[in-house]
């Protein structure tokens, strides 16, 4: 089986730009074909679609094979996958599970509590403590968030650090590149154009991770218990077919399953999108909102951090690389 997956692992990464690339394509991964609605045992390399159309609407280039070098393919509707983000009451202690948010945001889930060292800190994604890579170490961190009514009255932490987001652009290093762009908007201003050139720098583009820390303000203000489900009793390895869950502010404590593995996704930030490598899609199990939240397995054991979904899934990062990313390890019993 392990052989099984890793080869089909290899022939996504050698397909992936091509199937990305297609139309209404959003993520690809690795998962069990389903047939008439009944999840088989056969692995299949699976291509998730925002909608499906009927293959005549579809130019030859956009439809996706039945099978690629031998390996079947399943293509499973999924929607727009979205980062969740949406927005209830003010608790001290805080517990994971609950509204927490960014001063300008709407509103998340307080994930959980990590450590470092003999530091602690409020776990949760990127685009719910930092505002998708806008915000600055320090930056009020509220609880309940925003649009749960929180206010500077409700200051539970400072942002402590956040792993930014790649959309493939960044602010240009390049001197040259910059003092080029500065004379043809000259050049354009002088002979009466309107338009403008602006240098970007090219990124890689790809993410790992949705993750960010933020700092309680002492630390009697939280406490590690999971609403609905406990403290954590250490971290696990999602694997296909895991039973899973979460307790979130919109959704509160729900279960679910992993659908997909190693899942190449991209990402919908209302407006600009992000790519994400490596991933879990699980089935729907959350709503805007609960982005943010622990994904535990039956035995509270932490598998993922909640970033993203749609009506038909629910997109994870795995802990290992969040925890990785951030030098922090989880709270446990």
């Amino acid at each position: 089986m392990e052989s099984y997956i890793a080869q089909i692992a290899a022939l996504k990464q050698r397909y992936l730009p091509d199937l990305l690339g297609r139309r209404n394509v959003v993520a690809c991964g690795i998962g069990y074909k389903v047939r008439e609605g009944l999840r088989t045992g056969e692995l299949s390399l699976v291509v998730s679609v925002t909608h499906k159309v009927h293959p005549s609407a579809l130019a030859r280039d956009d439809l996706i094979p039945a099978q690629i070098d031998g390996v079947p393919t399943d293509v499973v509707e999924l929607g727009v996958l979205r980062a969740l983000q949406s927005p209830r009451d003010r608790w001290r202690p805080a517990v994971p599970g609950i509204s927490i948010g960014h001063i300008h945001i709407t509103a998340g889930t307080f994930g959980g509590l990590v450590r470092r060292g003999n530091e602690l800190f409020i776990l949760s994604n990127n685009h719910v403590l930092a505002d998708v890579n806008k915000g600055k170490p320090g930056d009020p961190i509220l609880q309940p968030g925003p649009a749960d009514g929180g206010t500077a009255d409700d200051l539970i932490a400072t942002l402590e650090e956040f792993v930014p987001l790649d959309f493939g652009t960044a602010e240009p290093e390049c001197r040259i590149a910059t003092l080029l762009a500065a004379g043809l908007n000259t050049l354009a201003e002088l002979t009466g154009s309107r338009h403008r050139l602006e240098p970007v720098q090219q990124t890689p583009g790809v993410n790992r991770v949705d993750a960010a820390l933020a700092r309680p303000l002492i630390a009697d203000l939280v406490r590690p218990d999971i609403l609905g489900i406990g403290v954590p009793t250490g971290i696990g390895e999602a694997t296909l077919g895991m039973q899973i869950q979460k307790s979130g502010r919109t959704t509160g404590h729900t279960t679910g399953m992993i659908t997909q593995i190693d899942a190449t996704v991209r990402i919908d930030y209302s407006g600009p999108s992000a790519l994400f490598e490596g991933q879990l899609i699980a089935s729907p199990m959350s709503q805007p909102g609960d982005s943010g939240s622990a994904v535990l397995d039956m035995d509270r054991r932490v598998v993922g951090l909640l970033f993203a979904g749609s009506d038909a899934a629910t997109i994870i990062n795995p802990i290992a690389e969040v925890l990785t990313a951030l030098r922090v390890e989880v709270v446990t019993a």
